[in-house]
């Protein structure tokens, strides 16, 4: 079974930065794909950032050159996701996302709220 457990979030003032972590556990081998999505209410979830097994990456336009994500840990089984200069319209809820042996496993989100 996996298990997703997140950490990270809050509240901060713009302009400010926060770090999202998700680490995977349960009897698991190589996590093909990693990330973090948001979803505002009303609207559908989108891809905030990803992360593959081989380090390549992926990010949504308009977290471009403020947000970064990274693996860690001897599984690469954990990923951070830093957040700078954040905006207003970053506050939402943020889930973990993995692809493993062709199925997608979610967290269960944790709240970012950046005031203004």
């Amino acid at each position: 079974q996996v298990q997703l457990v997140e950490s990270g979030g809050g509240l901060v003032e713009s302009g400010g930065s926060l770090r999202l972590s998700c680490s995977a556990r349960g009897r698991i081998s190589v996590i093909w794909t990693m990330g973090w999505y948001r979803q505002a209410p009303g609207k559908e979830r989108e891809l905030v950032a990803r992360i593959i097994v081989k380090g390549m990456t992926d990010y949504a336009d308009s977290v471009k050159g403020r947000f970064t994500i990274s693996r860690h840990g001897p599984g690469k089984n954990v990923i951070h996701l830093e957040m700078n200069s954040l905006k207003p319209e970053d506050t939402t809820l943020y889930y973990c996302d993995i692809n493993y042996r062709k199925r997608n496993f979610w967290g269960q989100g944790t709240q970012v709220s950046i005031s203004s």
